[in-house]
């Protein structure tokens, strides 16, 4: 057995292995220690190898999963060994011969299909990334679901497609594997490497048609020698995960970059679109605008979110479908409630075409054909485009969904091999194999209560196992009585053990054939129904496949006019100018987060145009720059994605890329400061953007000295203005940048307002036009809770510098050696005692109740006069 471990092994150096031994997954040497650590569970020892003990544990076959997500999320693959014969077709070869055992599937992150190894609302993308002399190109699909893409893009995007599409594991060269590992890492993908020979063109094309069944790929589209290079090195990896089991595909869809906002990797780290900062779904766009009741609407508003389109045509749509379902409320809430009840009909049909589904699976595309069927009879005749192409891939599955109606019973088991899935009446020989085995089942009964009145044992049972079959018990108090005759002639002595003596009769083994040949034939008769029903659906996948996507489509343009409805968001008008104009804009995800607190959320307006579209947005700290900045680019990225809006009205020229630099971190493992970090994400919008970018930058150059910082961020928005020529939302704290509107055309100055109150500041969170004349930043530090001596050092600081500022650089150089030294102490800043003035001195003897309206009116005058002294 060990000898065939170890060649088994070979095979997969890289992957643990999972040998099947009977009910258990058994680990052996260096797999095992491997594993029990990471499962942790117990490392126990089983013989010796080449004198050393062999290491082994061991997991449930039936608890499996469980284990392989637990490796699997720990960055392990594994190789799962099955046993391909019983073990009595083994001891048929000799009784010594071992158990005939192979790998029927190599499980590695991007190649998951069971539901409880998969996030139902999110993709799980396997990505090929082919470089042929410069050209690249990257492939992706979803074995969970079949979709295939495919897109050109020059290398220097692909940092920015990892991030968007997440994939779980990227297939790259051999020869590129050190290049690229950084990268692939860094979008939190696993990398494998396959041999050059993988990413040949000319064999990936007889793959693709041999996959596909054509002699010509032109009816998908006109590919170039990446792209069928990055398809090839899919399905390759795909022939050697699943060991020839291929999954459904769709065809390959092929896409266009610039079809799409390009948006890179920090952008929507910072926007936090689909994750938050820390990680996580929760506290993302994403998260907050969720509103979907099917897993497949789920992926379909993750997918659109990440690639928000370019084209007005498609965004139109999209609006409209929203739109109509927002203006017809009646058939929208009809529609969601039918969507609640939809299985997931994609990830059923994958299982199926890779031999690992189930009954439920059958069930699961029967639920589903079935919502199908009543969601488009809900459906007027006048439909937008987006919705009538929708309603249209729900119709035409009756035959289909008739077979399955007949075939299948409400509620089947989870297993094939357990039977009793197929309906009564379905097929007449497994009906009849049924009743004979059933009413054996009752012929039993009859036979043990005949045995107990020939006997006159009240306690003979008739039972069954899987060693002696059907036997006669009786306790061993009753076995002389049994043993002699009369009773001796029927019942045959089979066994006696501690408490009991079995026995057999000539009746009771012939009617137990009858049972078992029927009971096993039943079974086999179902597994057959199994697979010509599974067959049937996989025959109509293509069109299966489209009801998917319908049924999607549908529950996106439902949940996103829901969202609209609960929130008040209204539909953005969209062109293809360069206009950015949004009234009564929030941020979504803030806003939600308010409420939850019971605060109200301040709306702000952004009017982006031809002829100021930069704004230079000043104000201090903590009032709200970093979420107007936000909020816009949220709003362009919704628009895009062909939903409604957080904002009174918006109107919005189709914007290309999307660049953020908002926020700051550093970034140790590489060797990079905060500092570097900013300049090198700056560096790539600066190098980047067009003039249908938008862009937000968020204190550019506050990461070194003042005056550096001043010089880097004034040459940035100049640079923008002149040079990128895009739109963009620049907040800073140099207040000297304010002059810049007044030297460059496009630049208009802007500000959030505060208030300060008994020398306290109130934040207000209204944006403005206008410049902010100081940053509050020592009461910004007081609210934060520094301690009273620190604020009241830095107010000391504080005046000296200003004041030295205004006096020249000597005086100021002088006012600071002058500055007494610091004492922890608390103290106060030295304030002027306040001289009571002539108006605050007649103030105290107005009293305004006492006054005639001529008295008034002369005490106004007198205030007036006195204000003057």
């Amino acid at each position: 057995m060990m000898a065939q471990y170890l060649e088994i092994k070979a095979g997969y150096p890289g992957a643990l292995l999972f040998y099947r031994m009977g009910d258990f997954y058994e680990l052996f040497f260096d797999d095992a220690v491997a594993a029990s650590e990471a499962l942790d569970i117990a490392l126990t020892k089983r013989g010796k190898h080449l004198g050393e003990d062999i290491a082994m544990c061991g997991v449930p076959f039936h608890a499996a999963e469980g284990y392989l997500l637990t490796l699997i999320r720990k960055g392990f693959r594994v190789a799962v060994c099955e046993q391909m014969e019983s073990p009595a077709e083994a001891k048929k070869r000799g009784s010594k011969s071992v158990v005939k055992r192979d790998v029927v599937r190599l499980v590695t992150p991007g190649t998951l299909t069971e539901d409880s190894l998969l996030e139902a609302r999110k993709h799980n993308f396997l990505c090929a990334y082919a470089d042929v002399r410069g050209e690249a190109a990257l492939a992706w699909v979803d074995i969970s679901t079949g979709a295939f893409h495919v897109l050109p893009l020059p290398p220097v995007r692909l940092g920015p497609e990892l991030a968007r599409l997440a994939p779980s594991e990227v297939v790259v060269s051999e020869a590129q594997e050190v290049d690229l590992a950084e990268l692939v890492t860094e979008s939190g993908a696993s990398i494998t490497a396959l041999a050059r020979s993988a990413f040949d063109s000319s064999s990936a094309e007889k793959r693709l048609k041999s996959l596909f069944g054509v002699g010509a790929l032109d009816a998908y589209g006109q590919f170039a020698r990446p792209e069928l290079a990055a398809m090839g090195a899919i399905v390759e990896w795909l022939e050697i995960t699943q060991k020839g089991k291929l999954p459904i595909l769709q065809a390959p869809v092929r896409e266009i970059g610039a079809r799409v906002m390009q948006i890179d990797a920090a952008t929507r780290a910072n926007l936090e679109l689909t994750r938050s900062l820390s990680g996580k779904r929760q506290g993302s766009l994403l998260a907050t605008i969720d509103r979907t009741v099917t897993a497949g609407g789920a992926r379909l508003l993750e997918r659109r979110l990440s690639a928000p389109s370019r084209t007005l045509d498609v965004i139109t749509n999209r609006l409209d479908a929203v739109g109509f379902a927002l203006e017809n409320t009646r058939i929208a809430a009809d529609l969601r409630e039918s969507l609640r009840s939809v299985p997931d009909l994609d990830r059923a049909l994958s299982r199926l075409g890779l031999e690992r589904g189930g009954p439920r699976d059958l069930t699961a595309v029967r639920n589903a054909l079935t919502q199908a069927d009543a969601i488009a009879g809900m459906m007027p005749d006048e439909l937008p485009v987006q919705l009538t192409e929708a309603a249209t891939a729900l119709r035409g599955h009756d035959a289909l969904l008739d077979l399955l109606d007949q075939a299948l019973i409400a509620e089947p088991p989870l297993l094939a091999r357990d039977g009793g899935f197929i309906a009564k009446g379905f097929d007449e020989e497994l009906d009849e194999c049924r009743q004979l085995r059933d009413e054996g089942r009752g012929v039993i009964a009859g036979m043990q209560a005949e045995y107990t009145e020939q006997t006159g044992i009240q306690s003979l049972k008739i039972k069954h196992n899987n060693v002696l079959g059907y036997f006669v018990e009786v306790t061993a108090t009753h076995a002389d009585k049994m043993l002699s005759e009369p009773l001796s002639e029927t019942f045959k002595h089979r066994q006696t053990t501690a408490n009991q003596v079995r026995f057999t009769t000539v009746p009771l083994s012939e009617i137990e054939t009858k049972i078992l040949n029927a009971g096993g034939r039943a079974i086999e008769i179902e597994k057959r129904l199994y697979s010509s029903l599974s067959q049937a659906i996989l025959d109509v996948s293509d069109r299966l496949f489209a009801a998917a996507r319908g049924l999607a489509e549908l529950d996106l343009a439902t949940a996103l006019a829901d969202l609209a409805r609960g929130e008040n968001w209204n539909r953005p008008r969209m062109d293809d100018s360069r206009k950015l104009i949004i009234e009564g804009g929030r941020h979504p995800v803030v806003e939600q987060a308010l409420k939850a607190a019971g605060e109200p959320f301040i709306a702000n307006d952004c009017a982006l145009g031809n002829s100021d579209d930069i704004w230079l947005l000043t104000g201090p700290n903590m009032a709200g720059k970093s979420t107007f900045l936000r909020q816009n680019a949220l709003i362009a990225v919704l628009a895009q994605m062909g939903s409604f809006v957080p904002a009174a009205s918006a109107e919005i020229g189709v914007v290309s890329q999307l660049f953020s630099r908002v926020g700051a971190s550093d970034d140790l493992a590489r060797g990079r400061s905060t500092f570097m970090v900013e300049m090198v994400e700056t560096a790539a919008i600066l190098n980047q953007a067009d003039d249908h970018a938008l862009v937000i930058l968020d204190e550019i150059g506050r990461g070194t000295a003042t005056y550096d910082g001043l010089s880097i961020a004034w040459a940035t928005l100049e640079h923008l203005h002149d040079a990128n020529g895009c739109r963009a939302l620049f907040a800073t704290h140099y207040h000297e940048m304010t002059t810049l509107s007044t030297k460059l055309d496009r630049v208009e100055n802007a500000t959030v307002t505060v208030k300060e109150w008994e020398g306290e500041v109130i934040f207000l969170h209204e944006v403005h036009k206008g410049a902010a004349d100081r940053s509050y930043g020592v009461q910004v530090a007081k609210l934060a809770g520094l301690p009273p001596a620190v604020v009241a050092r830095a107010k000391v600081v504080l005046e000296a510098l200003e004041k030295g500022e205004r006096e020249g650089g000597a005086t100021q150089k002088a006012l600071i050696d002058d500055l007494p030294l610091f004492s922890a102490t608390p103290l106060q800043a030295p304030t002027a005692q306040p001289q009571e003035s002539a108006v605050e001195a007649m103030l105290e003897t107005i009293h305004p109740d006492e006054m005639t309206p001529r008295d008034a009116l002369q005490a106004l005058y007198d205030l007036k006069e006195a204000s003057k002294k």
